[in-house]
């Protein structure tokens, strides 16, 4: 059962099922929750996801898509490991970096690539995968 958590260990959790989705996002929102220049995501049913360690904290925002967005996040060490919201019904987001097994990044090959029009320059895009200006349904609120 793949699993993942935080830096510091104190938020973890667990999840079964297929992988919905994959896709790499080049959005604002994104770069800033991460720290980096895109965020590498995993989709998984959300009836099938567990917080087994911990309690993690959370925020909330109108993210780029125009939805509501929340980020679960460790309150001790700030690694983000989920998102969750209306644009995804009830499955999470799992950042790819906060899984456990280095082996699922492989994986986790992104098959779309969201707001592809604001990847960073130097960034090229992913091999084979579709390539979206924007999340699929957004401005759904």
């Amino acid at each position: 059962m793949p699993a993942g958590g935080c830096f510091c260990e104190k938020v973890q959790y667990k999840y079964e099922g297929e992988i919905q989705g994959k896709a790499l996002c080049h959005c604002r929102d994104c770069q800033k929750i991460t720290g980096s220049t895109y965020s590498t995501n995993i989709i998984v049913p959300g009836d099938k996801f567990e917080v087994t360690k911990g309690s993690p904290k959370t925020i909330s925002k109108k993210a780029d898509s125009g939805n509501e967005i929340t980020s679960h996040f460790c309150g001790d060490c700030g690694s983000t490991m989920w998102r969750d919201g209306k644009t995804f019904g009830e499955s999470k987001v799992i950042k790819v970096g906060s899984l456990d097994d280095t082996k699922a990044f492989d994986d986790a090959k992104p098959a779309i690539e969201l707001y592809a029009p604001e990847r960073i320059s130097w960034v090229s895009g992913v091999n084979g995968a579709s390539q979206l200006k924007e999340m699929p349904g957004s401005a759904e609120v």
